[in-house]
């Protein structure tokens, strides 16, 4: 009664509850129980972590927030909290495959045929291309992410869906990253990864190609997921903006908050970041 006093008369909800005025107005003036109180404070951590974090966090993440803070509550309390305040993760909305493939062009094999674990970093990347609608045009994303750590490690934008938007994503990553031994590099069959171009730049790098299977949209599972997690909790909330304007908020998205910030169920509720710093931790020790 109390939630929709400010839309119902008091005494006609009253009457159709059964119950009477004064026993509701006799009832406003106790002070609120230890349970009450105790979802009163949980209510406000909630909403701290819920805007804290763009407001794309689910009653699972927040859940976890929570633990991590040392606040007690059961991931059902907060599941149902949330639905009381109307608090929810951004609504998610459909997305489409941007690459195409070249079928004159000869691909190389699924090694990695969707066994999308590994033990440590730089053992497999995964790679993938979408694009972006903006004020000026389409802009085009393309991404490379480790694999161990769903952590993206190269990144490039442009207005030109030509080879050279992953060339530079994969140049990226080899800048940033150091690897010793074998790595295999993930995509679909664009035309842009079986490209002569991409190849040799690979070649060089004595990475082993991987590509899926035709038709198979399963095969690069973890780049289409990530792409989903970008334009459902970024792009398709982030208004209409310039290519320039939208270029800075993706990086900003991933560089701040996907690989520091948001914490990913696949890693136990951790951040890419602080997954692969406790790998390197739990490395460090054994050695």
């Amino acid at each position: 009664m109390k939630r929709y006093s400010k839309e119902y008369p008091i005494d006609k909800m009253a009457k159709v509850l059964g119950v009477y005025r004064s026993g509701y107005y006799d009832f406003m003036k106790r002070l609120p129980g230890k349970r009450e109180q105790e979802n009163e404070e949980l209510i406000k951590e909630i909403t701290n972590i819920h805007t804290g974090q763009r407001r794309v966090y689910g009653s699972p993440r927040v859940h976890q927030e929570l633990i991590k803070r040392g606040k007690k509550g059961s991931r059902k309390r907060v599941a149902r909290l949330m639905k009381r305040e109307g608090i929810q993760s951004k609504i998610r909305k459909k997305w489409k495959v941007t690459t195409r493939s070249n079928p004159k062009v000869e691909a190389a094999p699924n090694y990695l045929d969707q066994h999308f674990a590994t033990d440590a970093p730089n053992k497999i990347w995964v790679s993938d291309i979408t694009y972006v609608k903006t004020e000026d045009g389409w802009l085009y994303v393309g991404v490379v992410l480790d694999l161990f750590s769903r952590k993206v490690v190269g990144l490039s934008m442009g207005e030109s869906l030509e080879t050279s938007l992953i060339i530079r994503a994969l140049t990226q990553a080899l800048c940033h990253r150091r690897f010793s031994g074998e790595l295999m590099h993930h995509s679909d069959r664009g035309c842009q990864y079986t490209s002569k171009e991409f190849k040799e730049l690979a070649k060089r790098h004595g990475i082993k190609l991987s590509m899926s299977g035709t038709g198979h949209c399963y095969d690069n599972a973890v780049a289409e997921s990530f792409f989903h997690t970008l334009k459902t909790e970024h792009v398709y909330l982030s208004g209409s903006k310039s290519r320039e304007a939208m270029m800075s908020s993706i990086f900003e998205y991933i560089e701040v908050f996907y690989n520091r910030e948001r914490m990913h169920s696949t890693l136990g509720y951790k951040t890419p970041e602080e997954y692969e710093r406790l790998w390197r931790d739990k490395k460090g020790e054994a050695a």
